[in-house]
């Protein structure tokens, strides 16, 4: 599945400023014929990012996940530079926890540089991913394997996560609330996500900007319980006050470079 446009990145945004858009109003706004602007609905409907309305098209409600193949092409660019500035903050030698996630698939990519690490995972395509770097010892949990994304969840991947005390871990996040709570779709999901921040030494949340106009309905925690978060652009004023406040370092993963907290 290819990338989306840079036009179809733009209607994505409106959508999700707006809760929806229509034909007529963006085949205006983009100079383009009507045609074109439903060429471009159909295919951002077909791809289960937005649900078309007759005219346009609206935003997903927040008690559904994107479809996973989807979610990968959401954001791409910003999440590979998140990756790549998350994998620079974890040194050689060290041992993490990565959990489900696009974007944490993308931190993995970057960690094949690395040497000598040791990595936990609960997620299929984290550890087929660095089973590629032959220096890295690659270590996944057991559980239920969910369909949809490789995800492995359940309370057999909770005990098992358990087990460990490492460096880092490495958690995404489906959305983040204006009052710092992390959020998810499913709570399978975020019992492992728990386990895995209270296993770390330091943790780590990658999160691109898209995390801050979603919402989800199952908690995973507070910023308040991350060290670092990493993301692609500066954070709205109420999310970099919680941050100053709880001492969580933001990294913008741009040419800007780190924002400083």
């Amino acid at each position: 599945m290819d990338a989306l446009t840079p036009r179809q990145d733009d209607i994505m945004a409106l959508a999700r400023q707006h809760g929806r858009v229509d034909v007529d109003t963006l085949a205006i706004q983009f100079a383009v014929t009507p045609q074109t602007i439903r060429k471009d609905l159909n295919e951002l409907c077909e791809r289960k990012l937005l649900n078309r309305l007759h005219g346009g098209a609206a935003y997903p409600s927040g008690v559904t996940n994107y479809a996973y193949e989807a979610r990968r092409h959401l954001a791409a660019e910003g999440k590979r530079r998140i990756g790549l500035r998350a994998a620079e903050l974890i040194p050689d030698n060290a041992s993490l926890v990565l959990n489900i996630g696009t974007t944490t698939e993308q931190v993995a990519m970057a960690l094949r540089r690395h040497t000598g690490l040791m990595v936990v995972t609960n997620n299929i395509n984290v550890a087929n991913i660095l089973r590629e770097a032959a220096s890295s010892e690659v270590v996944i949990a057991g559980g239920v394997v969910r369909h949809a994304d490789g995800g492995v969840v359940g309370e057999a991947a909770v005990d098992f996560i358990r087990q460990f005390r490492v460096d880092y871990a490495v958690i995404g996040a489906s959305a983040i609330d204006e009052d710092g709570t992390l959020l998810d779709y499913d709570f399978r999901e975020v019992k492992v996500a728990q386990a895995i921040i209270e296993t770390a030494r330091t943790t780590i949340l990658v999160a691109d900007s898209m995390k801050l106009t979603r919402t989800a309905p199952v908690r995973i925690g507070h910023l308040d319980q991350i060290d670092v978060l990493v993301t692609d652009e500066p954070p709205p004023p109420s999310i970099a006050a919680i941050c100053a406040a709880a001492g969580v370092r933001i990294e913008i993963a741009s040419s800007q470079g780190p924002l400083p907290s």
